[in-house]
């Protein structure tokens, strides 16, 4: 496959009860913790680049729903081996990120990865390399947060509501 210039990033994760938890993978090459990442294919879209590079490098079903985050960054072209490929016109590969929901923390590695681990959010941040994978974090972090305060305040009376964000808030913090 052809390699377009564009990158995609997803975040696996997972509930582990009173918190989320996310996977963060080790690259065999260099050793650093990042994402779920890889380039898409001529003519594939970035949610088709990210589904299946969640299939190839994690054993992720490639038909689990993505989550599109704003978060995204730009790499510069010579980083990637086929950058001489995209012409001169072609300075900075965009970068685009998603989150995946998964229900287990069983996945499975490709030969891109030797481990991964299931983290806490202050874990990833210091294990991951890239800030674009920082920032996707927190962006998804702070969803899931926000989330979690509506559902609450969603199915309580209204005076438990001010209580119940002042509880989001502090979590937050």
């Amino acid at each position: 496959m052809n390699r377009a210039p564009l990158q995609v990033l997803v975040i696996p994760y997972r509930n582990a009860g009173s918190h989320y938890v996310f996977a963060v993978l080790r690259r065999r090459d260099e050793g650093y913790w990042q994402w779920i990442a890889g380039g898409a294919g001529v003519g594939e879209t970035a949610d088709e680049a990210a589904s299946r590079e969640m299939c190839e490098e994690a054993g992720i079903a490639p038909d689990t729903p993505l989550l599109s985050l704003e978060s995204s960054s730009t790499i510069p072209a010579y980083h990637f081996a086929d950058h001489d490929k995209w012409g001169p016109e072609v300075l900075v590969v965009p970068e685009r990120s998603f989150a995946v929901r998964v229900p287990d923390e069983s996945l499975v590695l490709s030969g891109e990865h030797t481990e991964y681990r299931w983290v806490d959010y202050a874990t990833a941040i210091s294990l991951l390399r890239w800030d674009s994978n920082r920032t996707a974090l927190w962006e998804l972090n702070e969803r899931l947060r926000r989330a979690s305060c509506v559902s609450l305040t969603s199915m309580t009376s209204f005076t438990s509501v001010s209580y119940l964000r002042l509880l989001c808030f502090k979590a937050g913090s």
